[in-house]
């Protein structure tokens, strides 16, 4: 299994299906220069990113703050009146929101327009895996260092990502590492790394929950510098048995152990087949995939290459048969259409009513994905979200609900910054050329060559020949709207 794909077959619709998979999508030009190029060069444009410049500059508050946080404490301590903390509080809490905010616009431009797609594509998916939440971690630095923490190690080793992760500050508050002590061991931690993040129900047992919990104390948080501490002082060094493995474990002990059975190979490669494929593979088909994953030292990038060439990647039953996620709408629709990612506020208003709220996971364990992406409310909202992107008009975001959900103290605030907003829309004259715009057969075949690399099914076909029936001659705001009908099909969905 898992051989590559035939040269003679490598063509557009590949190409294109790589760029959706591997990346957010492109512009027919984009999609073009790759399928010039020889599949493996194609492959390795995505995945060797590191030889491409990321000029991306950091949001100024990126970094460890000790003093601020410092200063904060001191404050609400001087606080005379329960009043002034309130107000003291207040303060904090709208600097955090307004750095949430930015973090949110940081991360979704690096998605529409950085240089790097299939890196971003994995930052999103380890969010996914890991799902920490801005909600209960509260700090915007904790969030992009682990957002950045994911860019680092993307497609490296998963014993080193596994033990970084789980070391990273906003995952030692997210489920309460920080707290443990050899008195009262918190299990959180040590069950989700197993059920989770690398082995699933059923390959391991409640005893190696207590014992690993038992073992990861030590593995601490300063929080006024703001960065992981081993604390020997709490760590039960006594001896623990775990997953088969007996001696004075600590935590380091623990993550090797875990990625040392054989089924950590298998969970992980299976959920990555899910996430860029688009459907769970057959045992036959994980066996295979973990195989090469243990043959590359556990190390994402070179299973990524075979996994991407493959003929089983490149399959009928894997193209255009993934449900887009609200991100990969958004991002995709932006980078297809050639436009303006929408401003900060509407952008993550809308993946936020779709379903995926970044930096804010429904639970532990992530988002459901594939088909849970589409009900009859998010589809209808797709749809409306479509002619906000085509027309620039403000979609409605429900700015109350909005505001609680931003960390506001209510909607007026949110209300008068979704006044201020402009949106620019379609620019159909950068993406159709003069001649195509005058003829409404060569409109059709440009715009589904751009937004679905393939031919509608004859219904949508028929609803768009019955709209330009209607015209006498096509105007811009006639080829925007046939642009905003095509996003409203089922097959718009599907990537």
């Amino acid at each position: 299994m898992l051989k590559p794909l035939d040269k003679d077959k490598w063509n557009y619709a590949l190409a294109a299906h790589l760029l959706n998979r591997a990346g957010f999508g492109g512009s027919p030009a984009q999609i073009q220069k790759l399928a010039d190029l020889p599949q493996e060069s194609a492959i390795a444009s995505l995945l060797d990113y590191e030889n491409i410049s990321d000029p991306t500059i950091n949001p100024d508050w990126a970094h460890p703050n000790p003093d601020e946080v410092k200063q904060l404490r001191a404050d609400l301590k001087a606080a005379a009146t329960p009043e002034d903390r309130r107000k003291v509080q207040q303060a904090a809490d709208k600097i955090r929101q307004t750095r949430f905010l930015e973090l949110r616009g940081w991360w979704l431009q690096r998605m529409a327009r950085g240089p790097r797609p299939l890196q971003e594509k994995m930052v999103l998916f380890w969010h996914g895996h890991f799902a920490t939440s801005a909600e209960k971690v509260q700090s915007p630095y904790y969030m992009w260092r682990q957002n950045e923490l994911f860019r680092r190690l993307a497609t490296g080793n998963w014993e080193l990502l596994l033990n970084e992760a789980g070391k990273d500050p906003a995952m030692l508050v997210w489920l309460d590492q920080a707290q443990s002590r050899k008195e009262h061991p918190n299990e959180n931690f040590a069950r989700e790394v197993m059920e989770l993040f690398a082995l699933g129900e059923g390959h391991y047992t409640e005893h190696d929950i207590t014992e690993g919990a038992r073992a990861l104390t030590g593995w601490s948080l300063d929080g006024e510098e703001q960065k992981f501490v081993y604390r020997p002082r709490i760590h039960d060094d006594g001896v623990k048995t775990y997953l088969g493995r007996t001696g004075n474990l600590d935590g380091d002990d623990v993550i090797s152990t875990i990625v040392a059975q054989p089924q950590a190979a298998k969970f992980i490669t299976a959920k990555l087949w899910n996430y860029f494929a688009g459907s769970m593979p057959d045992e036959k088909l994980n066996n295979a995939l973990a195989e090469v994953f243990r043959a590359n030292g556990n190390n994402f990038k070179p299973f990524l290459r075979v996994m991407f060439r493959s003929r089983e990647f490149n399959s009928d039953d894997i193209v255009r048969n993934q449900v887009k996620s609200p991100v990969q709408w958004l991002i995709g629709s932006v980078r297809m259409l050639e436009c303006d990612l929408p401003p900060t506020l509407v952008s993550w208003g809308m993946i936020r009513q779709l379903g995926q709220d970044i930096f804010a996971p429904p639970n532990v364990k992530g988002w459901d994905g594939g088909v849970t992406w589409i009900t009859t409310n998010t589809l209808l909202t797709r749809y409306n979200d479509a002619q906000s992107l085509v027309d620039g008009t403000l979609p409605d975001l429900k700015a109350g609900d909005f505001a609680k959900k931003a960390g506001g103290q209510g909607g007026q605030k949110i209300e008068k910054a979704f006044q201020r907003i402009r949106m620019g829309g379609v620019n159909v004259e950068k993406i159709l050329t003069p001649e195509e715009r005058e003829d409404k057969d060569a409109i059709v075949a440009s715009l589904q060559h751009r937004l679905f690399q393939t031919v509608l099914h004859k219904d949508q076909q028929q609803t768009l020949q019955d709209f330009l029936d209607s015209k006498t001659k096509m105007s811009d705001a006639d080829i925007a709207e046939t642009i905003r009908l095509m996003m409203s099909t089922p097959e718009y969905q599907v990537t």
